[in-house]
């Protein structure tokens, strides 16, 4: 069982940056895809943006595109969204999110999660 804890959130004024880490308990982390998802008050949780399991190949959602950079270090068991140019559209619960050998968008995919962490971008 894998798990996840988030740290980084906070607040921000508009077009400031922040960074996300989530770091992954177990042996095995470079065998799992690492994603951040984001829960708005009163909308799903939507997808952010993924890490495979391989390496190499990184997946964002347009809404974040050129603005966050997801990156993983495998011998900390961590990954990390550093968020620039940040929005009030982009004000959120960030989750991070694991699935061994997976690789999506959809939250049906991930069976691991962390509690999350608040992200506030003001106006």
């Amino acid at each position: 069982q894998v798990q996840l804890v988030e740290s980084g959130g906070g607040l921000v004024q508009a077009g400031g940056s922040l960074s996300l880490s989530c770091v992954a308990s177990g042996r095995t982390f470079g065998r799992y895809t690492m994603a951040w998802f984001r829960q708005a008050p009163g909308k799903e949780r939507e997808f952010v943006s993924a890490s495979k399991w391989s390496g190499g190949s990184t997946d964002y959602a347009d809404s974040v595109k050129g603005r966050f950079t997801i990156s993983r270090d495998n011998a900390k068991n961590t990954v990390y969204l550093q968020m620039n140019s940040l929005k009030p559209e982009d004000t959120a619960v960030y989750y991070c999110a694991a699935e061994f050998w997976g690789y999506g968008r959809a939250t049906g995919q991930y069976n691991h999660w962390g509690q999350g962490t608040q992200v506030t971008v003001s106006s």
